[in-house]
């Protein structure tokens, strides 16, 4: 949407009880839920003066004040790319992301995304989440494979996120490292945050995140090492950056690791192999998992032969 002038709307609530963004995407006809979320996140909604969230459930008398830049980003559109889907219900979509596919739109991936093919597949997971989401409850790396979980209404969405903060969803990747790595299992405990250096790395530093990765070697090479890995926290970049700080970067990462890497050149050898969850509909106890992609399963092959 785009227009010539800045503008702004005022309103007053006649009737409370209904989320702000649905109230705000009701009274501005022209605005989509998902515009009008943004337009919250990024504090051009105020209620009464102040800012506040998209779930703010409005009171009766309410002032809102929407501004409206002359400018809106487009909206994300379906697009039809196809999707290795490992399981489908009506509440849930577990999906095998492939690398080099970034999972939301952002700058310099406007289009291509994991959340662009979510739509095209199921138009209803549109506003679940909000922002563009897709209902997509997780993210992984661009260049890192593997196991992803869509909510297709707001109630999965919501029970799954309960069950990430309270760790009770278990993740298993597979990470080949440089060198072989000892101990054979441990756990590592260090805190990530941005690094001070280069702001668009992230690092253990002191001021970081509290952050917890579980590792256990299964095989070893002459000069390489396959590790199972369980982060137990979810820290942007986690698993890359505290195998780089103890001294085994994951194979091919052209961020924390080395920059030339003969085994591959594409993407790093990260794979998120296994996700474990309780179902939020039924309780059930459900694990599923995704082979690695014949990249990853061509550069064992080629190690176990030398």
């Amino acid at each position: 949407m785009i227009g010539t002038e800045r503008r702004e709307v005022t309103f007053t609530v006649d009737q409370g009880g209904e989320r702000l963004d649905k109230v705000i995407s009701a009274g501005v006809p022209d605005l989509s839920r998902a515009m009008t979320q943004r337009l919250i996140k990024t504090g051009e909604v105020m209620v009464n003066g102040r800012p506040s969230k998209p779930s703010y459930r409005v009171e009766m008398g309410d002032e809102i004040l929407v501004r409206v830049p002359a400018e809106m980003p487009e909206p994300v559109l379906p697009e039809d790319i196809p999707l290795d889907i490992i399981y489908e219900d009506d509440a849930l979509l577990v999906v095998n992301k492939p690398a080099g596919m970034v999972v939301h739109p952002a700058l310099g991936h406007p289009s291509g995304t994991l959340v662009n093919a979510v739509l095209a597949h199921c138009p209803q997971v549109a506003e679940v989440g909000g922002l563009d989401r897709a209902g997509i409850v997780h993210r992984l790396d661009k260049d890192t494979s593997g196991l992803i979980l869509v909510a297709k209404d707001e109630a999965t969405r919501a029970a799954l996120q309960r069950q990430f903060k309270r760790r009770q969803v278990v993740k298993t990747y597979l990470a080949l490292v440089e060198g072989p790595m000892y101990p054979r299992e441990g756990i590592i405990e260090a805190p990530v945050g941005r690094d001070k250096r280069q702001r668009k790395k992230m690092a253990v530093v002191r001021s970081g995140r509290q952050a917890r990765t579980m590792y256990r070697a299964v095989e070893y090479f002459d000069d390489h090492t396959l590790l199972e890995v369980r982060p137990h926290t979810g820290r942007t970049h986690q698993v890359r950056v505290h195998l780089a700080w103890l001294g085994y970067p994951v194979v091919g990462d052209a961020v924390y690791g080395h920059r030339r890497q003969p085994l591959l050149q594409r993407r790093h050898f990260l794979h998120a192999a296994r996700l474990h969850l309780t179902h939020p509909a039924t309780g059930e106890e459900m694990e599923f998992e995704a082979p690695l992609p014949p990249e990853l399963s061509t550069v064992l092959k080629r190690l176990r032969r030398s």
